[in-house]
């Protein structure tokens, strides 16, 4: 009697998780609700009642994230995310939750990035919000960083890792143009990141204290202009520092680390089918 045998396809890049309509309508509508969670302070207008609960505001929108958060994690499980899939989303979660403390007190060094753009490359971009979001999880857990920053955070990262797995020519670019491309994404999505995490922080600032803080009674346009100064003045030293480290290890460790995920990839065959032979004679 003969055991399955397994071909793998070697006209595409093998991917974790294929997203499905579902899969994808729930990303949408997650990723709906995180733009306003950031974004409220520049999309509610200065009479609206929602700029009167301006510290309440980041506790609810937390906890609406967390809630969508694993609504999507739950639902890319349910289109294919099996057990050899856990296991490399495990592992690589946990080497990024290991990466992260290293540097994150020096300015804004945090090598977890360029893991994390590796990976959703790789991976694809279903994987690569999942790896981002829990990574983020796991690594508040393990620095104590827990608060109501936690959910903006995951969602955040998880949006950084699902776009490596959306950069184009995942089955004919390779080496150096690939590195180079991959480094690009990873210093303006650094920048990025930093930019949509002081959003949920900015407007916790007392404006009593500070002049750039988030005025609920201020026009668009001022407050605008206060949030541009105050990324200035508290994150641009970090977002570089995060930026640049993103690009260095991507050159120097890039082309290994692509080497040993993609060998991964192909020997856990995620979407390679079994099939049967019938015995001989």
């Amino acid at each position: 009697m003969t055991g399955p045998r397994v071909t793998a396809p070697r006209d595409r890049q093998a991917r974790a998780v294929r997203l499905g309509p579902r899969s994808v309508a729930a990303l949408l509508l997650v990723s709906a609700v995180g733009v306003a969670g950031f974004g409220w302070p520049f999309l509610a207008p200065p009479d609206a009642s929602l700029n009167a609960h301006a510290q309440d505001a980041p506790w609810l929108f937390a906890g609406v994230l967390v809630l969508l958060v694993a609504v999507v994690a739950a639902t890319i499980s349910e289109s294919g995310l099996g057990p050899k899939a856990v296991a490399m989303l495990g592992v690589l979660a946990a080497a990024g939750a290991a990466l992260r403390p290293i540097g994150a007190g020096t300015a804004g060094l945090e090598p977890m990035f360029f893991l994390m753009v590796l990976s959703g490359r790789v991976l694809g971009p279903g994987f690569g919000f999942v790896l981002g979001s829990v990574t983020m999880f796991a690594s508040a857990l393990l620095t104590g960083g827990v608060g109501p920053w936690m959910p903006f955070q995951m969602l955040a990262m998880g949006w950084f890792t699902m776009g490596a797995g959306l950069l184009p020519g995942p089955d004919r670019l390779r080496g150096r143009a690939e590195l180079l491309m991959l480094a690009a994404y990873g210093f303006l999505a650094a920048f990025a990141y930093g930019t949509v995490m002081n959003l949920a922080g900015w407007t916790f600032m007392n404006t009593l204290a500070s002049n750039i803080a988030f005025d609920p009674d201020a026009s668009v346009p001022d407050n605008l202009a206060r949030f541009l100064s105050y990324c200035l003045a508290t994150s641009l030293g970090w977002d570089g520092g995060r930026a640049a480290m993103t690009v260095v290890l991507t050159l120097a460790l890039g082309t290994p680390v692509l080497k040993a995920l993609r060998r991964a990839t192909r020997r856990a065959a995620f979407e390679t089918p079994v099939t049967f032979e019938k015995p001989a004679g």
